[in-house]
């Protein structure tokens, strides 16, 4: 930081994968607009950034969502050379693999709604009954099923940390500065009228503490984002909520597999040889520590992988990890915007899992938020901080884990 400037036009607070997003599409949409990315930890050892499970998908219930997924996609088939730094194409791994979300009978008018959501936003998906599962995937216990629906493109996995640490090293070379230390404080002078407070102070504890001023002061800390909010006096419903991946194999084939969403709850993708699986915990507590919690892969949940791919019998844990979602206990939808009781303090956090996948788009929309105070290549109001204070939920139902 050292010969930085201590006055920017934009503190990104949070450097995973959301702020670096940000910052990228601010300068590059506006070069010479100063930008600061603020972080505890540049190793990004706890951030979500680097433990995401790194896939994307259209099948969402709300319409935003599935507009972020179709710019989400067409950036990453882009990403490798917009992305590039010193003229070296990336390559982020994605395999349009699709996702595969199953149903029993009782759930099948529920399914066949969203496929109608998601068609209307141009999501190209089959829908398929039990036969049509049983063809195409022979491997797949389909008897106890009524139906499944399938990305048919769109829709797949890709190297997330990757492409975050890419946007990251883009932003910085478009100029975006970088400081690693902790926020302990928010303040700024209050407004004409008495009742709004203008945040543009960020009180930093470092090498040596300081602070720097901002016209614009961006909560982008994910699973750590209500206790940033409440520096500056504010409450959003944001909580850190651990989720375990499973590393697992199995001697036997599954070939063509897409991501499986089981009406059991759990979900499942390949990984090179190994596959990764993971569930919704029954005791979902806030803050619990980052360590793997094995006890979710217990005997009943191996029977239920077990009875729906039948080739997981003889399956094999090699490793796990665990992670924070940044859940929206209010809708499980993010937040992003402006936040209308503290003029210059906008948001881009909640995506309650789906982050990784969104933080192309939602990066841009905000950017343009900032720069030109509306969105305009998407529109990322029903996502608006508003909704929040004004208590209008928009409820996602698709929510995975």
């Amino acid at each position: 930081m050292s010969g930085s400037p201590r006055a920017y036009d934009v503190a990104i607070l949070g450097a995973g994968v959301m702020g670096a997003s940000l910052a990228y599409w601010l300068t590059r949409l506006q070069p010479g607009v100063s930008v600061l990315l603020i972080d505890q930890d540049f190793g990004f050892r706890r951030a979500s950034s680097s433990l995401s499970a790194s896939s994307i998908r259209q099948q969402f219930s709300c319409p935003v969502n599935v507009q972020l997924s179709s710019f989400g996609i067409s950036f990453l088939r882009q990403a490798g050379e917009l992305l590039a730094t010193n003229g070296h194409t990336l390559d982020f791994g994605l395999h349009e693999g699709g996702y595969l979300y199953l149903a029993q009978e009782h759930q099948e008018d529920a399914l066949r709604r969203l496929y109608e959501i998601q068609r209307g936003q141009g999501a190209d998906l089959g829908f398929l009954d039990k036969a049509a599962l049983r063809a195409r995937f022979p491997w797949l216990h389909s008897e106890d099923l009524a139906v499944g629906c399938l990305g048919l493109s769109g829709e797949g996995w890709f190297d997330g940390p990757a492409l975050h640490q890419a946007f990251l090293a883009k932003a910085v070379s478009q100029g975006a500065h970088r400081m690693q230390a902790k926020v302990v404080g928010l303040s700024g002078p209050r407004a004409s009228n008495g009742d709004l407070l203008r945040c543009d102070t960020v009180i930093v504890e470092g090498p040596s503490s300081d602070s720097v001023t901002a016209g614009v002061v961006v909560n982008a800390a994910g699973p750590w984002s209500a206790t940033l909010a409440r520096l500056a006096g504010l409450s959003i419903p944001i909580a850190a909520r651990r989720r375990t991946v499973f590393v697992i194999s199995t001697p036997q084939v599954v070939s063509n597999c897409p991501l499986v969403i089981d009406p059991s709850g759990f979900w499942i993708r390949p990984e090179g040889n190994f596959f990764l699986t993971g569930t919704t915990p029954a005791e979902d507590k806030d803050d619990l520590p980052l360590v793997p919690a094995f006890e979710e892969l217990d005997e009943s949940q191996w029977a239920r992988l077990a009875h729906r791919i039948p080739a997981l019998e003889a399956m094999r844990i090699e490793r796990a990890w665990a992670g924070y979602y940044e859940m929206n206990l209010f809708d499980h939808n993010a937040l992003v915007g402006p936040h209308p009781q503290l003029p210059g303090f906008y948001c881009i956090t909640g995506f309650s899992g789906h982050g990784m996948q969104h933080a192309a788009g939602a990066g841009l929309g905000l950017a343009e938020w900032i720069l030109h105070g509306e969105p305009r290549s998407l529109d990322l109001r029903p996502l608006s901080v508003e909704r929040w204070v004004k208590k209008a939920p928009l409820n996602e139902a698709n929510v995975i884990g």
